[in-house]
């Protein structure tokens, strides 16, 4: 049986709104079913262990999706979910692979997170394989190969589009651009149309551009574990 770790946000403060955010639920639930459906054993960790905030806005039902809607129902999943582990006390080495949903909390935590940087930089050395859709890119913006240069530099990747973000109108309320940021540390940065799936696979690197990519970016993660 493969193992995967998924690492969500602890942060659920929209910068200075007032509003809150957290991990976006399509992107959490989609993956983790069609994983564990296929029998892989999933363990959830977030920064402060603990329940993890769920952007409120995912759970309406403008955002409902068969996945969302079997979330919304599963009490066990629900429970899993509020009981995540600490993510200081998780070892590689224990994984297969890791998996980062988005929502816009990973722009303020887990982009800036010490052990999330030396997890995916562990994951990435020991060639297996790293995953993150739409916001979760952000994870890469201080990461590191062994030589000191950025993850992403040279690396085909995606995420969350300056268009997109401009369309939810938060382009001036997040600390930095995904686009940008992976762009800036030498991502060939490439996407698709705004809210369409689109994936892109670079070695043992998946990324995924939004939501609506949650899927693509869990069906190459699986082919990867197989």
């Amino acid at each position: 049986m493969k193992n995967v770790l998924f690492v969500l946000t602890s942060h659920e403060d929209l910068g200075n709104t007032g509003h809150k955010t957290g991990f976006w639920i399509e992107e959490f639930a989609t993956p983790y079913y069609l994983l564990k459906d296929k029998g892989v054993k999933i363990t959830i960790a977030s920064p402060k262990g603990g329940q993890p905030p769920i952007d409120p806005k995912s759970a309406s039902s403008d955002f409902e999706t068969e996945s969302t809607k079997r979330f919304a129902s599963d009490k066990e999943t629900q429970e899993i979910l509020a009981k995540t582990v600490q993510l200081e006390t998780v070892n590689h080495s224990d994984f297969d692979a890791v998996f980062y949903p988005g929502g816009h909390g990973p722009l303020w935590d887990l982009a800036e997170d010490k052990n999330s940087i030396a997890l995916i930089e562990s994951f990435y050395t020991s060639n297996k394989p790293v995953a993150a859709v739409c916001h979760a890119p952000a994870v890469f913006k201080h990461t590191k190969n062994t030589d000191g240069s950025s993850l992403v530099n040279g690396k085909k990747v995606t995420g969350f589009t300056n268009s997109e973000e401009e369309a939810v109108q938060l382009t001036s309320i997040v600390p930095f651009l995904v686009e940008d940021m992976l762009q800036k540390n030498g991502g060939i940065y490439s996407k698709g149309q705004d809210w369409t799936p689109y994936a892109v696979e670079d070695g043992q690197l998946i990324t995924g551009q939004n939501p609506a990519s949650s899927e693509l970016v869990a069906e190459l993660l699986l082919q990867k574990l197989s």
